[in-house]
């Protein structure tokens, strides 16, 4: 059980279950939306979600045609991203967690658009946008 929450700690959460694989994304969206060179993100099934507190500060905002990114209403951070086509997961934003989540990234996604002034200095693959899933 890993806890979690916003810089406010308004929303507090726990995950109970296994996070997917984590990545590192340098999309314009991730870039602005977390106010970095990217975010860290990592798939868990929304059973695996339990809201302590909080869970009516969660805004939604579509991003994109059926993309919503979620972030808390009083301090503005990003808590997850979910997309209607895969209904049942989450996007969790790993910043948000409090302890070890016990996945590390495995690459960086949408290099092609990162940030100008910032510098992959990792071996991890990368890739010009989201890799082919075959």
């Amino acid at each position: 059980m890993i806890t979690a929450r916003c810089l406010c700690e308004g929303v507090r959460f726990r995950v109970s279950g296994p996070l997917g694989k984590a990545v590192i994304c340098h999309c314009s969206q991730c870039r602005r939306a977390s106010g970095s060179a990217f975010a860290c993100n990592a798939p868990v099934a929304v059973e695996h979600l339990e809201f302590e507190a909080g869970q009516d500060l969660i805004r939604e905002f579509e991003s994109s045609p059926g993309e919503f990114r979620a972030f808390c209403s009083h301090c503005g951070s990003p808590i997850y991203s979910r997309r209607v086509d895969r209904q049942g997961t989450y996007r969790l934003r790993l910043g948000t967690l409090d302890g070890d989540p016990g996945v590390r990234p495995v690459c960086h996604i949408w290099v092609g658009s990162k940030a100008p002034w910032f510098e992959i200095s990792d071996s991890l693959p990368r890739f010009p946008s989201v890799p082919d899933p075959a």
